[in-house]
């Protein structure tokens, strides 16, 4: 029975979340690559997040978004895995949210952050 967990996320866009990853000042390597876990085993993802304790955990593409990969017996963030999806998913809304109106010609004129958790962003573009 496998010890690695799949968590489902938000995330389509790998580019956007290596932006959303360095917003939160977490590591990553942009490589496809095997992650260990317990009693040796193995998963292959395409985006790894080191760890200290070399049981690093890893994003992988399942033909319809990146999942978090990890052997959660090893987890060694900062963050629970709760709070660490949550401010990966909230990061990774963002970016994606400012790439696509910055596509449509808006650009970011406040970014106000709640004291709920959440984000408030102010967009304009100027027509004529």
């Amino acid at each position: 029975m496998s010890h690695f967990s799949r968590l489902k996320t938000i995330v389509y866009d790998l580019s956007i979340l290596k932006k959303a990853l360095t917003d939160l000042n977490i590591n990553w390597i942009d490589e496809t690559k095997k992650i260990k876990g317990y009693k040796g085993e193995i998963h292959e993802v395409n985006l790894i997040i080191p760890q200290k304790n070399n049981f690093d955990i890893g994003f992988n593409w399942n033909g319809q978004e990146y999942e978090l990969i990890a052997d959660l017996s090893f987890w060694e963030q900062s963050w629970s895995i709760e709070t660490f999806l949550n401010k990966v998913n909230q990061r990774y809304a963002v970016n994606k949210i400012l790439t696509e109106t910055e596509d449509q010609g808006f650009k970011l004129v406040n970014q106000k952050n709640e004291n709920n958790g959440a984000l408030t962003l102010t967009v304009e573009r100027w027509l004529g």
